[in-house]
């Protein structure tokens, strides 16, 4: 844990630690607050955003869960919080296999010792933009059988990349390697061509150089030729909503209208059929 916690450079902001802090975590450093409190204090709403998404990952786990897919490979996963992937994927399947990737370090040295003693899951210290190096590492191809339908989860990430590093080559290149059966599911800053979004993707790339928000119809097209599913490309806060929903407390129940903001992130699940 401290040899990759050394590797960290606390001079610049993280997206993982970022996000770590608007939803309420505490493995953040100064530089990553300053940014979330922009959000917080600049954008007020906007932080409905991270909870409105966290909510609709643990229900598409879930659902992934009870269609009978037993492997998860989690892109760019963030730092540990409540309801992981491998924790709702356990209380749906007996013994699922999930490996978290993510370029941060601190996220690798959080999630080896939260995992220190399961034997089912395991997390990668890799970027996105190389799937061959996440393909081949060993501890990947230790936990996920490709001959078994595997679930690829793009929650809250694609959006890191810019246009000329081409998201949709990316979906597609897992899409490839993944057999019938699998399933991959996509959310994303949606674009509402208004001042908010604006703002907002002008704080992220002033700040990592990156980002970007996408029409619908460019959400949609990530997806490729799978078969998106019911209810097709959704604002996270109204996509398959459950009664039990912990965001409830926070941002309000499913069937109110949704805040603006809360209409700045939407997501979709997919299936390959072919």
């Amino acid at each position: 844990m401290t040899d990759s916690a050394a590797q960290v450079d606390q001079s610049k902001p993280s997206i993982a630690r970022v996000y770590d802090y608007l939803l309420g975590g505490r493995d953040n450093y100064a530089v990553d607050r300053k940014v979330g409190d922009y959000f917080i204090n600049d954008l007020p709403g906007s932080v409905a955003i991270a909870y409105a998404n966290r909510q609709a990952m643990i229900r598409a786990v879930a659902d992934i869960a009870d269609s009978g897919v037993r492997q998860f490979i989690d892109m760019g996963s963030g730092l540990p919080t409540v309801d992981n992937v491998h924790q709702v994927a356990q209380r749906h399947l007996d013994a699922p296999r999930v490996v978290y990737v993510d370029n941060d370090p601190i996220v690798l040295a959080h999630g080896r010792a939260l995992l220190s003693a399961d034997d089912h899951t395991t997390v990668i210290h890799a970027d996105l933009r190389d799937p061959e190096a996440i393909f081949s590492h060993p501890d990947l191809q230790r936990l996920i059988d490709f001959d078994e339908p595997v679930a690829v989860i793009f929650s809250a990430i694609l959006h890191h990349l810019n246009n000329d590093e081409n998201p949709a080559e990316l979906v597609r290149w897992w899409t490839d390697r993944i057999p019938v059966g699998s399933q991959i599911y996509i959310s994303h800053f949606r674009s509402g061509f208004n001042e908010e979004t604006q703002a907002a993707e002008e704080k992220l790339q002033a700040t990592f150089g990156r980002g970007r928000w996408r029409s619908d119809e460019e959400i949609l097209d990530l997806f490729g030729d799978l078969e998106v599913l019911e209810p097709g490309l959704e604002i996270c806060a109204r996509w398959r909503p459950a009664e039990a929903d912990a965001s409830v407390a926070r941002i309000g129940p499913a069937e109110r209208e949704p805040t603006l903001w809360e209409q700045l992130i939407a997501c979709a699940l997919a299936r390959k059929t072919h």
